[in-house]
């Protein structure tokens, strides 16, 4: 029998061949030659990224049939997915665990990639796209969280929304952009779902192309020898005389360790979706739990728990500038030691500088599964009531004071210029409603506003109503019921 398949198999791909030529344009690239010393366990990371990475696209379209990026209908199509469709739990379970392992391989590689010195001449720009790789894969991570549509979801996505808000000059640009409007609703989850599909895998695809692309233009790193620096006028022919003289090919040779990896991680993946399951959905997305705890994914919980623990007026200086330093300082690593020395055992700054940044990253990420949650929402949860509207007001409308700040109500209200934007200011809000309209917009809600009836005590909405009767400004009269609207008066008969 399998004489007789082999020969309308061969016939097959000789048809096949012949008209496209796909055989013969990648056999030189599956079999180029890499330095023998490079076929190690310590090369193995890049491979294991893409393969999840494929892993990742392939449970992404299946869940993407059941999945409604819809506001109203996601969260009841994640339930289905765990309840009631079959393998739909572990579906999500496998999708979930790959995307913590993609971003845990492909930050190891990064690591490898530093301490062996393969970002210097000729290969700053496969350094460059490997960071822009990485980038991208936390932006995946950050758009799949959202896409959970939870309780977690919904504030994680207030704070993204918050450091977008805190750009100068197009912030207010940028949250529209991301939320499709000045608060998040409907036609954020569908820009999200679209980042998430779309927009980031085509990225990735496309600098995955460009990586590999390079990898094979300017062969694989060799393996880093102390004393043998790199030069820019005699490296390249070096190297090739290297290979040349004791390379071998990366199929079979190489590929073998290659594929080793990638089977473990693929199992490890696959076990941990079965022992652990999926994450969330966590709880219908709610507004008005204002006291709501959101932790993100372990990636992130570094950056959660450095603005949990740091002062509220440093948030803005760590999320404008230090970010934004420290993704320029990846992208210019090459740039800043581009020939020298690879080997990691003459690299002491660089081995120390690596270590410092796992060892700070480790530290804060296990804080983060503790650290009380505190971040500015909108440039209003932390900031302080002017003390203009404070001054001189009675115990308890201080008390109100306190119940605004508290319940974080200027992430949607700004208050002397301060705070978000997706609620109407809170100055002179006692021009426009009487005592028994602000009592009913805060206990019943209307339009954007949610209800938070259930959420405030009969105190805490007398202390507050009392504080929002005060803003006004000075010798404007406030807000009067409307005649029709007042009770008769009694007659004198």
């Amino acid at each position: 029998m399998r004489l007789k398949l082999t020969g309308p198999l061969r016939a097959v791909a000789g048809w096949l061949e012949a008209r496209t030529g796909l055989a013969g344009a990648l056999t030189p690239a599956v079999t180029h030659p890499v330095p023998r010393r490079t076929a190690s366990w310590w090369y193995v990371f890049g491979s294991a990224t893409l393969a999840l990475f494929v892993l990742q696209v392939a449970t992404g379209i299946c869940l993407a049939l059941v999945y409604v990026p819809a506001a109203d209908q996601a969260y009841q199509s994640l339930q289905y997915l765990n309840e009631h469709a079959a393998f739909g739990a572990y579906l999500r379970a496998v999708h979930f665990w790959g995307s913590n392992g993609m971003v845990f391989v492909l930050t190891l590689h990064m690591l490898q990639v530093f301490l062996f010195g393969a970002y210097k001449y000729p290969r700053e720009l496969t350094w460059i796209a490997g960071v822009l790789l990485l980038l991208c894969t936390l932006g995946m991570a950050f758009t799949g969280q959202i896409l959970r549509w939870d309780q977690d979801a919904y504030w994680g996505l207030g704070i993204g929304a918050s450091i977008a808000a805190r750009a100068p000059v197009v912030g207010d640009t940028l949250v529209h952009v991301l939320l499709g409007g000045p608060i998040i609703a409907g036609r954020t989850l569908s820009r999200f779902f679209a980042l998430h599909v779309f927009v980031i895998p085509g990225t990735l695809i496309a600098l995955t192309g460009l990586h590999l692309w390079l990898v094979l233009r300017l062969g694989v790193n060799e393996w880093p020898m102390p004393g043998r620096l790199v030069d820019r006028e005699t490296y390249q022919a070096r190297y090739q005389a290297d290979v040349h003289r004791d390379g071998v090919p990366f199929f079979p040779v190489a590929a073998q360790k290659d594929m080793v990896a990638t089977g473990v991680v693929i199992l490890a993946v696959l076990a941990c979706a079965a022992i652990f399951g999926p994450n969330g959905p966590h709880g219908v997305p709610d507004p008005t739990i204002t006291d709501a705890a959101p932790r993100p994914d372990f990636y992130f919980l570094s950056l959660f728990a450095l603005l949990a623990l740091l002062p509220p007026w440093t948030e803005t200086a760590v999320l404008l500038v230090g970010m934004p330093i420290a993704i320029i300082v990846l992208l210019a690593v090459p740039l800043l030691a581009p020939t020298g020395e690879k080997s990691w055992r003459r690299r002491p700054v660089a081995v120390l500088s690596a270590l410092l940044v796992v060892l700070v990253v480790a530290t804060l990420a296990a804080l983060g599964v503790t650290s009380p949650w505190s971040p500015v929402m909108d440039a209003g949860t932390s900031i302080a009531t002017p003390v203009a509207y404070v001054k001189g007001r009675s115990p308890l409308e201080l008390q109100g004071a306190l119940v605004i700040q508290n319940k974080q109500c200027r992430n949607c209200h700004p208050l002397g210029g301060e705070g978000g934007a997706r609620g109407p200011a809170l100055d002179g809000v006692a021009t426009r409603l009487t005592r028994d309209q602000l009592i009913r917009q805060v206990l019943q809600g209307d339009g954007n506003m949610p209800a938070y009836g259930k959420n405030l005590a009969p105190a805490e909405v007398n202390a507050l109503v009392a504080f929002l009767e005060t803003l006004r400004p000075p010798h404007q009269p406030p807000a009067r019921t409307p005649a029709a609207e007042r009770p008769a008066a009694p007659r004198a008969d």
